[in-house]
């Protein structure tokens, strides 16, 4: 897992803005539940580990470009030692409602994707192209 003090000098390095984050730097070696869907963690929720199993196989489909974790605004004050995920960006060519369906949204307890980042697309640095004919969804948990 990526460590909090690399985020912020990837932060820092990018006019401050928030760095999109691969599955394997925010989940490989992450064992602290309550980094996504904190709200979720001790009520149902699956472990990292599931979620994580599941975002990798949605990423290896042809109609997923990229997934990346985005950061929680967070991460980023002086306050937090932690890497803290506010969602996750899925690039691809697929309807909301078959991320969800494939993802099971009800299992993993999160709100539907919708299109568009969490924050303004502005706020974030190191994002991959989006290939002509994707659009990025995002997953997040309230």
């Amino acid at each position: 897992m990526i460590t909090h003090d690399e985020v912020r000098a990837r932060s820092a390095a990018a006019d401050d803005t928030y760095p999109l984050l691969t599955l394997d730097e925010f989940f490989d070696g992450n064992a602290q539940e309550d980094s996504i869907a904190p709200n979720q963690w001790g009520f149902g929720r699956p472990p990292l580990a599931e979620i994580a199993r599941r975002l990798r196989e949605l990423e290896r489909d042809d109609a997923v470009a990229w997934v990346r974790v985005q950061l929680h605004e967070e991460t980023f004050e002086d306050s937090v030692e932690d890497v803290l995920a506010e969602g996750v960006a899925v690039c691809t060519t697929l309807d909301e409602r078959v991320v969800d369906e494939r993802l099971d949204a009800e299992e993993l307890q999160y709100d539907g994707a919708f299109e568009g980042f969490v924050y303004d697309e502005q706020a974030f640095t190191q994002v991959p192209a989006v290939p002509e004919g994707y659009r990025v969804l995002s997953l997040v948990w309230d």
